[in-house]
């Protein structure tokens, strides 16, 4: 059975960081694109980051220059570090493998 697990999520100050951890297990890892999804309050799912096995990465433009998708394919794990929070960043933020497999999610709220 495949299991992601989203790690790393909290409560932060704008202008803060944060650092989103995806463990997975049951499956094979290093080939598979792995994206980061955010849903915030009243709003739709939406693709927040995404690396492919070769550690090609690609942003949302909200994100861009803020955000870093990062990967260990020995650990399958998958990295967010998020700088730079806004307010807008708020949101429930989910791990996502091969476009099929997802974790529980981890909350993130950017507040003063």
């Amino acid at each position: 059975q495949v299991q992601l697990v989203e790690s790393g999520g909290g409560s932060v100050q704008p202008g803060g960081s944060l650092r989103l951890s995806c463990v997975a297990s049951g499956t094979t890892f290093g080939t598979f694109i792995a994206r980061w999804y955010r849903q915030g309050p009243g709003k739709q799912r939406e693709l927040v980051a995404s690396i492919t096995g070769n550690d090609i990465t690609d942003y949302a433009d909200s994100v861009k220059g803020r955000f870093i998708v990062s990967r260990n394919n020995v650990y399958k794990s998958v990295f967010l570090q998020m700088n730079d929070l806004k307010p807008e960043d708020t949101g429930t933020y989910y791990c996502n493998l091969r476009n099929y497999w997802w974790g529980q999610g981890t909350q993130v709220t950017v507040s003063s």
